[in-house]
């Protein structure tokens, strides 16, 4: 399985980006896809999520400027990032706790993409 994201970049203030994740292989059901953020000097710590179901689930950092979306007939998730602050430069990771074919739940995690904020 490998999750695949794209779409980091740089922006100034206020502006807007998109993050993409394509999860490929031989997946069995996905449970949960989100984002987690990395900034310099801080720890990773969930950005949004989705749950099985559809129920999601944002930081407080982030609740009515980011949104999340899921395509399962893709396997594909996007973070749509509006009102961008410098606060919210980091390295974006795509998350996954799927099951792949005749296997159990895991973690998976994608390459992570960098957004910078400038101010």
């Amino acid at each position: 399985v490998q999750l695949q994201a794209s779409g980091g970049g740089l922006v100034q203030t206020g502006g807007s980006l998109r993050l993409s994740c394509a999860a490929s292989g031989s997946i069995f059901k996905i449970n949960i896809m989100g984002w987690y953020c990395r900034a310099p000097g801080k720890e990773r710590e969930l950005v949004a999520r989705i749950i099985s179901g559809g129920r999601s689930e944002y930081a407080d950092f982030v609740k009515g400027r980011f949104t999340i979306s899921t395509d399962n007939t893709k396997n594909t998730m996007s973070l749509q990032m509006n009102s961008l602050k410098p606060e919210d430069t980091a390295v974006y990771y795509c998350y996954a706790y799927l099951a792949r074919l005749g296997y159990g739940l895991h973690d998976y995690w994608g390459q992570g993409t960098q957004v910078t904020v400038s101010s």
